[in-house]
């Protein structure tokens, strides 16, 4: 990995990304969930922009491939539990959302540790439990601005996806490992 892929585009991006949490938590922590929302939405669009760019300028990197993912955790987990340290989300939602990306942390460092496993792709139930995680933060923010019915349904159905989707993405998780290992124990011995 060189130290020039730090200066690509979307990798300062995703820098840019991981800048925005402090001053989204102090706004949370201060009671200004406008502000919070905001910034968030904006940390939004830079994880989208930061992949189109990395996409259109052939800035695609190691270094990028390692940090848009843990921006992206830094940011949905530390959201998650600010909110329900602020009693805005069951602390049920947040236990399994954390429980769900450390497991998938430990195992991903153990198996490139003893078997030099490194493709950890998101599936589409990962990207699916991340864009209800997406959804349920910004409908728990929006309903502490405009606490109207239909916010408190949104947010509603946004954490019971977000509890669905983190179950059946930690499942496919294992089931992939399966699959990898056995794949790579094939490839050994052969």
């Amino acid at each position: 990995m060189k130290f020039s892929q730090l200066l690509y585009a979307p990798n300062q991006l995703t820098l840019l990304r991981m800048v925005f949490l402090p001053f989204i938590v102090n706004s949370l922590v201060d009671n200004h969930y406008r502000t919070a929302l905001i910034l968030f939405i904006l940390a939004g669009l830079s994880d989208g922009l930061d992949g189109f760019l990395a996409r259109t300028l052939h800035q695609q990197s190691m270094l990028g491939q390692y940090l848009d993912p843990i921006a992206d955790k830094l940011l949905l987990s530390t959201m998650f539990m600010v909110l329900s340290i602020l009693h805005k989300i069951p602390w049920k939602f947040t236990v399994l959302v954390f429980s769900r990306d450390v497991s998938i942390l430990g195992v991903g460092t153990v198996l490139y540790a003893i078997a030099g496993l490194r493709d950890f792709r998101p599936s589409i139930f990962g990207k699916a439990n991340t864009l209800a995680q997406v959804v349920a933060i910004v409908f728990v923010m929006l309903m502490a601005i405009y606490p109207a019915r239909w916010v408190y349904i949104v947010r509603w159905a946004g954490l019971r996806a977000t509890f669905t989707f983190t179950i059946i993405s930690a499942l496919h998780y294992i089931y992939l490992v399966g699959i990898r290992l056995r794949t790579h124990n094939h490839a050994s011995t052969a």
